[in-house]
């Protein structure tokens, strides 16, 4: 599963470990992420992040 990180402050999103601590699995896609995901270091919307290289 692709990694993607957020254009706005970097932070990436790694579906291998997901964030447990907000309700999101080990092994959840970005693309299976709710409508609604935020980033959580900065708040941008899942528009926001892109595939990292």
């Amino acid at each position: 599963m692709e990694k993607y990180v957020c254009t706005i402050c970097g932070y990436i999103y790694d579906p291998a470990v997901g964030i447990p601590e907000d309700g999101i699995e080990p092994g959840t896609a970005f693309a299976d992420l709710p409508d609604d995901f935020v980033c959580p270091e900065c708040g941008a919307s899942k528009d926001d992040f892109e595939p990292a290289d």
